[in-house]
């Protein structure tokens, strides 16, 4: 087996953490243990050896679980997710917890109380959100590998701002028992990884049913497998077409209630910058010369997917956090009157203004007499939804369901590429970066598949698009991405080094 000086890796790490600042804890002692191996090893495609990340919303014992707030900066797990432990099982082992939005909120990692992560590509440029510090590590080659979680695109979006690829599992298809729960009927453990071959490694492991996580279940067994299959050639792959794009955008500002500038703001915020649509006609392209045969799809329901996510989203965080009380555990207050005055001190001091204006809403949309004009018809648009996609792609039956239309869909990710801060001129407000989820959040609500992987760069920034397939088909999604990262591979930045095959 053939190593690489730890001295030497280290060095690495420390000097893109001063620039992207991608971790809240690491721990990487002088004595760590660092096999890796060549690429003529046996072992060169498993995960023996190779460090990786967790974002710091999922329990890994011994390290922190600040997931990104004030009010848990201090919690260290006292227990580890079944993800992680079963990747520890591999031989991996955990390098570090990464930064996030504040208890997976937001579209930039810049929501994080802990501290601000930057885009390895250019540093004045957010690494995307929620899971930003985990994409972050990927594309510095701190890790090959690393644990974020997806709730609306939040695995997706920062993999395809820094470069990396994103896989957002089946709901079900790996157990959350570990993974602090923000939206628990959306969000899914994902994946961010550096190749094609190293995200299916990943996820083999980690998949499966856990007895510690009852919505957790085996892929069908007629579901397309990991290994030792033919991947049968060719595929039909759906793809929005402009007309549809410009349609859902229409029925975004149609269903705002609010002033004219408003609608503007959010047709604009979902609409795609230049480089970004150059990007997906050239996916479209590239998949078309290795065979593929793409098709022209609408998804009617498309529209309606934000205002559905959000109204679920925020329900049901507004539910899950009530937990966090200052009493049990979390930061609390020196002086308190009575245990009334204490939880309201401790979430005054702990939660940030974007997870107090979520619950608030998640609160307002629950109340008596407003759940059947909200949470209620967000909850049948999200079954229309599901229905969409089911009817393009076949349902999770797959000894039941009629032939699909389509192996696949193409869409886009996010519509701009890595958005700067501030005063840049190229920010996205909170409320534009929450519209611009039109292409994500769907996958969520219906509990399907979807892997972002990058297809070209501009202006020094990578632009990605993402595959949507059946649900428990992300087989043929990461066979469809290698066979694309073979003939196109995957750009890195500058100073990159990989320090594992």
């Amino acid at each position: 087996m053939a190593s690489r000086a730890p001295e030497t890796y280290r060095a690495y790490c420390t000097q893109w953490e001063e620039q992207i600042r991608a971790f809240i804890e690491m721990k990487l002692a002088s004595d760590t243990a660092f096999p890796v191996v060549s690429p003529g090893d046996a072992q060169a495609k498993g995960l023996a050896g190779l460090p990786f990340a967790v974002k710091d919303n999922i329990a890994v014992q011994g390290f922190s679980l600040s997931c990104g707030s004030k009010l848990l900066e201090d919690l260290c797990a006292p227990y580890t997710a079944t993800a992680v432990r079963k990747l520890e099982a591999t031989g991996a082992w955990v390098l570090g917890k990464t930064n996030l939005d504040e208890f997976g909120m937001g579209s930039s990692t810049d929501n994080s109380a802990i501290q601000r992560t930057n885009n390895p590509w250019d540093t004045s440029r957010v690494a995307g959100g929620s899971s930003g510090g985990s994409a972050a590590a990927v594309a510095a080659g701190i890790v090959p590998f690393a644990l974020g979680s997806d709730t609306g695109g939040s695995v997706r979006q920062p993999a395809s701002f820094c470069g990396v690829l994103g896989l957002k599992p089946s709901y079900g298809a790996v157990s959350r028992y570990g993974l602090v729960a923000y939206a628990s009927s959306l969000e899914n453990i994902g994946i961010l990884a550096d190749t094609t071959a190293r995200c299916r490694s990943v996820f083999a492991a980690i998949r499966g049913k856990d007895p510690l996580d009852q919505t957790s279940q085996d892929a069908p067994a007629e579901a397309p497998l990991l290994y030792g299959h033919d991947s049968g050639g060719p595929k039909v792959i759906g793809v929005l077409s402009a007309e549809a794009i410009a349609k859902a955008l229409v029925a975004v500002a149609a269903g705002i209630e609010g002033s004219p500038g408003t609608k503007e703001t959010a047709v604009q915020a979902a609409s795609l910058e230049r480089e970004v649509q150059q990007g997906f006609e050239l996916a479209k392209t590239r998949l078309a010369a290795l065979g593929h045969r793409l098709v022209e799809v609408e998804i009617p329901s498309l529209k309606y997917g934000v205002p559905a996510y959000y109204t679920i989203a925020t329900a049901e965080a507004s539910a899950n956090l009530a937990r966090f009380d200052g009493v049990r555990y979390g930061r609390r207050p020196l002086e308190a009157e009575n245990p009334e005055d204490l939880i309201d001190k401790a979430r005054e001091a702990g939660f940030g203004p974007e997870v107090k204006l979520r619950i608030l809403l998640g609160t307002f949309v629950l109340r008596s007499g407003f759940q059947d004009r909200y949470y209620l018809r967000a909850q049948r648009i999200r079954m229309g939804i599901r229905r969409s996609f089911e009817e393009l792609l076949g349902s999770a039956e797959y000894g039941i369901s009629a032939s699909p239309h389509c192996d696949a869909i193409l869409m886009p990710v996010f519509p701009t590429r890595a958005f700067g801060r501030g005063d840049a001129g190229e920010t996205l407000s909170p409320f534009a970066q929450k519209a611009a989820d039109l292409y994500t959040c769907c996958a969520n609500l219906a509990g399907l598949p979807a892997l972002a992987f990058p297809v070209s760069l501009a202006g020094g920034l990578p632009v990605g698009v993402q595959l949507l397939g059946r649900a428990f088909s992300e087989a043929t999604l990461l066979d469809l991405v290698e066979a694309y990262e073979q003939a196109h591979p995957f750009p890195h930045p500058a100073a990159y080094h990989a320090f594992w095959p």
